[in-house]
């Protein structure tokens, strides 16, 4: 038998591999044994044990939302421990504590598995998250509370950002974020209502605003009886009521008109005020004759996303570029770059 021959009967008699021989499984036990890595959101959820997750001590929900509520919470948890959680939390690596993790989003869910005293949850490892991410996903599950919106705008702002890039960063319209700023920096009055919760509505707070800064006792003593509803109706009534107030000091009002706190009209209450002398002086007045060429009062029709409204011409604009607007279908005033603005007509009023 040739040298060639006896080599190949040699290589024949060698013990075949399967490919699974020990150097192999050395290589897979490794494999088994690495952790997963943190990702950005590339691969599945993973089951982390909650005793090494943290809730965002910056998140925007403060501990007085609604959703966190000891019912609410009780709530999820039975939910929780008929059935699990469902849909997994979002967390990123705490860069102050290795080997934990800050939830972005998911803070009920992780308190509602504490409460039905589960050991893990499941979850989406996201560390390119940040404050303004965990505000617009719960904008869109209108899970924040106005004062948490407005306190979140109002630390933007003192970072140095312009209303128009906050609005463009929530995806929101500017005057969303106008209007939650009042709420930073309301009337004594005001602040109380909005705080105790009486007054949740933003349009509502704003209007009240507005009219407080014309007729402060007015406004005050109407919110401080605390049987009165604050709606958008019986604010828009209020409103009515003072511009009516101010049109009788001015001499414009009907004398027949009844005074929401008298209860007398004009006229009653006006009674003796006015002598024969005045009616005298009033009575050799001459009209003066009109200009034909010019507008008695103009009104400058407008439109602001895409909702008709209208120019406040006797509001000092807030800077260069802006201008108080009244929208024409709830009559809500607000502040607003004239570069969303487009001009529809010119009026005469």
């Amino acid at each position: 038998m040739s040298a060639k021959t006896n080599a190949k009967k040699k290589e024949q008699d060698k013990p075949q591999s399967s490919g699974l021989g020990l150097d192999g499984l050395g290589d897979l036990a490794g494999l088994l044994n690495e952790q997963p890595a943190a990702n950005a959101g590339g691969a599945g959820p993973q089951e982390l044990p909650l005793d090494l997750i943290d809730e965002d001590p910056h998140q925007p929900r403060t501990a007085d939302n609604p959703g966190f509520s000891p019912e609410s919470i009780a709530e999820i948890g039975e939910t929780i421990k008929a059935r699990g959680v469902k849909s997994p939390i979002s967390v990123r690596e705490n860069p102050d504590a290795p080997g934990r993790y800050l939830i972005n989003h998911g803070a009920r869910r992780y308190r509602g598995s504490k409460w039905a005293h589960k050991t893990t949850i499941p979850a989406f490892i996201d560390n390119d998250y940040n404050e303004a991410d965990q505000v617009i996903e719960n904008l869109q599950r209108n899970e924040l509370t106005a004062r948490e919106i407005a306190d979140f705008i109002g630390r933007e702002l003192a970072k140095g950002k312009k209303k128009g890039e906050i609005a463009k960063e929530i995806g929101k319209s500017p005057a969303f974020v106008t209007q939650h700023v009042t709420l930073l920096d309301l009337p004594e009055p005001i602040a109380e209502a909005f705080n105790s919760g009486r007054g949740k509505d933003v349009t509502v707070i704003n209007e009240l605003v507005t009219a407080y800064k014309k007729n402060p006792d007015e406004v005050a003593a109407w919110l401080a009886d605390d049987s009165q509803e604050l709606t958008r109706g019986s604010v828009k009534l209020l409103r009515e009521f003072l511009e009516d107030k101010r049109s009788h000091e001015d001499g414009d009002r009907d004398p027949n008109t009844v005074d929401a706190l008298t209860g007398k009209t004009d006229a009653e209450a006006g009674d003796g005020e006015q002598g024969p002398q005045d009616d005298d002086a009033k009575g050799k007045k001459e009209p003066k004759e009109a200009d034909p060429d010019k507008l008695k009062k103009a009104i400058i029709q407008v439109k602001h996303d895409d909702r008709p409204a209208r120019l406040i011409l006797n509001r000092r604009p807030p800077a260069e570029g802006w201008a108080w607007l009244k929208y024409e279908d709830d009559g809500q005033e607000f502040e607003a770059d004239l570069g969303t603005v487009q001009l529809v007509a010119l009026l005469e009023g």
